[in-house]
């Protein structure tokens, strides 16, 4: 039966070949999304070695953030753009597990990460949710799980009100989008935990930020941030 499911697998592609979501070569029965080039010279930022990183520091005086870490790069124009847009606007749940699967690979050595006791995606608000069909960080997050064998906390912390998109927003107006539109439901679950929030992209980290405050602001617990990619 296997062997069967193969040949239809080789026959398939001769008409829908499975391609490089950056280069846009064929990829080998190995390969998964992106061809094991493109993965390797994926731009990392390798944050989860760097205490007061880059990304840390973003949040320097907005709100009490432990450790801080994205597994690459992101800048607008770039190849690797085409990983985020198919995962956040063409479907592709499997890709934010696998993109999830393998940044956690890479940094599950790492003490602080180690230490972690739970896993948060951002969560959407059931009508983008609804939209869009699937909520990428939570799919990312999935696939962290799988490699770091910690928990995902999925409904503890939602997304109360809905707000308008943050593309194109100046930081401020970020900020001002995504202020006071969460909700803690549980704040037992988070209680003296080390809890990582989970997220696609980061750009000013004002979402994250929000995230953040409204867990702390109802329990004693420390926060850290994975991110697929800083822009």
């Amino acid at each position: 039966m296997s062997q069967l499911i193969t040949y239809l697998q080789a026959f398939a592609e001769l008409f829908y070949p499975r391609i490089c979501l950056v280069c846009n070569e064929k990829l080998i029965a190995t390969e998964k999304h992106l061809c094991l080039t493109c993965l390797l010279h994926l731009p990392r930022t390798n944050y989860h070695e760097q205490a007061e990183n880059k990304l840390e520091e973003l949040f320097y005086g907005r709100v009490q953030i432990h450790r801080a870490s994205a597994y690459f790069e992101f800048k607008k124009g770039s190849s690797y753009q085409k990983v985020l847009h198919h995962l956040k606007y063409r479907g592709q749940k499997d890709l934010g597990e696998f993109m999830g699967n393998r940044f956690a690979e890479e940094i599950k050595q790492a003490d602080w990460i180690r230490k972690a006791d739970l896993l948060c995606p951002v969560p959407l608000h059931p009508k983008k949710e609804r939209k869009r069909g699937y909520n990428q960080s939570f799919h990312i997050a999935k696939g962290m799980a799988q490699s770091l064998q910690i928990p995902i906390s999925r409904q503890d912390l939602i997304r109360k009100k809905f707000s308008s998109t943050q593309t194109r927003k100046a930081r401020y107006e970020r900020w001002e989008n995504v202020s006071e539109i969460f909700e803690l439901k549980n704040p037992a679950v988070f209680e003296g935990k080390h809890v990582i929030l989970i997220d696609d992209v980061v750009t000013t980290g004002s979402t994250l930020e929000a995230c953040a405050q409204t867990i702390l602001n109802k329990c004693q617990c420390q926060i850290s941030v994975l991110t697929l990619a800083i822009a």
